[in-house]
């Protein structure tokens, strides 16, 4: 399968030809666009990983760097970031530390940048795994989810139930590990909604959470989650459960 790399930059200069050059010595198909919300959403192609090639300024491009957090969180594309130590400071806060993969300070070594890139594409990039969607509005618990679980499973993350919401209506993951106490919309309500519509109605959803009252607990059971999982649970068992949810999907379907 070729493997494809959307690079997010200002600049064409010579840096940038070396490294398209590298890439596509590498089996790389590489596409560059400006940091352009018209641009960037009118990019088709389905790409395993982006690049954001940054210089002084593009920690300046604020709403392009909105749109790059959205759009890397629902078409699962991790990120890279090229820039000055305070430009990927700046330019990871926007975009947010849980979605960025490695940074690369200036001045870049190409031949490493790739090798590092293309480590990380070869491992996750082409993904045959399951798809666990996590859903919390705490950037540190979804990094600490993603970390134990992407060895087994193809992890995706929204950092709101609004957001968590706006992937489903594109795409369909084989479990959902679902926060319950967020702002505006909150575990409860994204369960609802996911019961409320035919063709998600029977998606799997496990609460993650640290709501461990018995009244926070019932009120849940009725939209009939397939698990309770507690944050304070070591992650072994939090893996374990996962792990125990796919094997009995496993069993039921070749019952």
């Amino acid at each position: 399968m070729l493997k494809k790399i959307l690079i997010i930059t200002q600049t064409q200069g010579y840096l940038m030809l070396c490294l398209k050059e590298k890439l596509e010595e590498t089996g790389y198909y590489v596409m560059s666009v400006k940091p352009d919300v018209n641009a960037i959403s009118q990019v088709e192609d389905d790409f395993c990983s982006l690049l954001i090639f940054g210089d002084e300024k593009m920690a300046d491009q604020k709403q392009a760097l909105i749109y790059i957090k959205d759009w890397v969180s629902e078409h699962e594309i991790p990120v890279f970031l090229t820039g000055s130590s305070e430009g990927l400071q700046s330019m990871e806060s926007r975009i947010g530390s849980y979605l960025v993969q490695e940074k690369f300070t200036r001045p870049l070594n190409v031949n490493r940048m790739v090798e590092s890139i293309d480590r990380y594409v070869e491992k996750y990039g082409l993904q045959t795994k399951k798809k666990v969607l996590v859903v919390d509005d705490s950037g540190a618990m979804l990094r600490n989810v993603k970390g134990w679980l992407e060895d087994r499973y193809q992890v995706i993350l929204a950092n709101s139930g609004a957001m968590a919401i706006k992937y489903l209506a594109t795409d369909r993951p084989d479990l959902v590990l679902l926060d319950y106490e967020m702002p505006i919309v909150d575990g409860k309500q994204v369960l609802q909604m996911i019961r409320a519509e035919k063709d998600f109605e029977d998606m799997p959803v496990i609460f993650l959470t640290s709501k461990d009252d018995k009244a926070s607990v019932m009120q849940v059971m009725s939209l009939k989650p397939d698990g309770y999982l507690l944050k304070t649970l070591p992650p072994a068992k939090i893996i374990q459960a996962v792990d125990d949810f796919f094997e009995r999907k496993k069993g039921k379907n070749h019952a």
